[in-house]
């Protein structure tokens, strides 16, 4: 259960497992990359890491257990 990383890749981006030296994805933007890195970490329980281009995370999203799920 890696989590999955959105990245800047030259001009595209990419989708990465942690530990992974390998792409997973190549996409041409950033949203494309999402979707596939969101799939991804839906289907294996692990969170999704969006980078910005400067490489600082901007955002994430758990799909994991959640110790605290939202209440509603």
């Amino acid at each position: 259960m890696a989590n999955q990383h959105v990245v800047p890749h030259g001009n595209k981006w990419g989708v990465k497992g942690a530990g992974n030296e390998k792409f997973t994805a190549v996409c041409n933007t950033q949203s494309e990359c999402i979707d596939v890195a969101r799939q991804i970490a839906q289907n294996q329980h692990s969170e999704l890491f969006i980078h910005g281009k400067n490489g600082q995370i901007r955002d994430r999203n758990s799909y994991g257990n959640d110790p605290f799920p939202p209440k509603g």
